[in-house]
Order: structure tokens, then sequence, then C-alpha cells
């Protein structure tokens, strides 16, 4: 099986965190060369943190790429671990605007349940995340603001688009710098930060194939 794509996004800065580490991560993912990644094409793309920019860029992004997996980066700067999230809360926060000072009017993204769920291969990134000594946990609660907010709109694209597969968002916290840059220092590195996105990326690809396959089977 050849041709698999894999698009992976970051956001941009935004009021209260004018760097945002997911633009390196996503950055040294993308240019990853592995043999497990030979026939996979990987894209990237970088969201201003605008309501407004996922729901103009992510149907583009989708139709032009046509990915079968999805693997989203953003920052919890509260937070010292990485998250697993495993689903999306149909919730958007009315409290603080986006970088284009835009304030939503409701507090829901739209009609339907509560909540959409990722799928069970949050597990396995879980576990594939930990492998590599990282401090990764499972998170039910993606928040209310642009992460939950495209992680929404991610859960909806798998569910009625054919060609992708699955999608997976990933929450990481504000990396070492300076002295606390050596491991095990507290802080999490860049460097620990790649080494648990490739791993995860290796997952991700697994579950795209297999999920492909399986398609494929059905359709015999």
């Amino acid at each position: 099986m050849s041709g698999l794509r894999v698009l992976i996004t970051g956001f941009g800065p935004f009021p209260g965190a004018p760097s945002n580490p997911t633009q390196p991560l996503v950055a040294r993912l993308t240019r990853l060369r592995r043999p497990a990644l030979a026939d996979v094409e990987l894209s990237s793309h970088i969201f201003p943190v605008t309501y407004r920019a996922v729901d103009q860029e992510l149907p583009k992004l989708l139709a032009k790429l046509r990915p079968q997996a999805l693997l989203m980066f953003g920052l919890a700067g509260r937070t010292a671990h990485v998250r697993i999230e495993t689903r999306a809360r149909n919730a958007v926060t009315m409290l603080w605007p986006d970088a284009a000072q835009t304030r939503v009017r409701k507090g829901s993204i739209g009609l339907g349940p509560d909540a959409l769920t990722f799928g069970p291969h949050t597990a396995k990134l879980l576990r594939a995340a930990c492998a590599t000594g990282i401090d990764a946990r499972p998170s039910r609660d993606a928040g209310a603001y642009l992460c939950n907010y495209l992680s929404w709109r991610a859960i909806e694209s798998v569910n009625t688009d054919d060609q992708l597969q699955l999608a997976a968002f990933i929450h990481i916290p504000l990396l070492a710098r300076g002295a606390s840059l050596r491991k095990g220092a507290g802080r999490i590195t860049l460097e620990e930060l790649v080494d648990a996105g490739e791993a995860m990326l290796m997952e991700v690809v697994k579950q795209a194939r297999q999920a492909e396959l399986v398609g494929r089977i059905s359709e015999a």
C-alpha cells in the first residue's frame, strides 16, 4: 500500500503566547526521513489562532492534500506534560477573543452531541509517546478555545470525508529553555518532544494504513 498522506498541523502565536512551540515541532516532524516513511507524503500547516482560519483553511487543506490522517498539535501552557486528547467538546468560550479579536456569541460550536470522540487509536498514541520516556497522559478536556474547536472540526471531517481515516490532537506544554534544556531537568525539551512526536506519527501511519486496508476489503 503506497501513497499514504499525513497532514501535521500546529498553531501560530496568540495573546499570551508570542512564541508557539508547535511550530518548530511540526517543522521537525515534517522533515523526518525514515524507512517507514518512505512511501508517506508528509505535509504541514500552521493555523492562525482564529476561528475563521480554522473554518476556511481546514476544508481547503483536506480538499487539496487529501490526507488519510491528520495529526494536530496545540499549546497547553499551564500543563507540564503532553496531553493526548480523546474527545472534543461542543463548547467554545465567550470570554476570550481569538488572535483576530473575534469573540463568539454562543457557548456551543453547533448542533449535535455534547462531545465527539477521536477513537480508540488515541490509546495507542499514548502508549507510543510514553514508550519514549516522556510524561504523556490522556485528556478528556481540550478546553474551549481554538484547540478544542479545531478538534471538533477535524472529527466532523473524519465522519464526513471518505478520504480522511483518522485524526488526533496532542496538547504540548511550554518547552525548556536555557539551563533547563538538558533531559531530566523538569520541563520537557524540544528534542524529547520530537522523539515522542515521531513515535506518535509512526503510530498514526500504522493506524491509517490499517483503516485504509479495512476500507478496501469492505469495498471488495
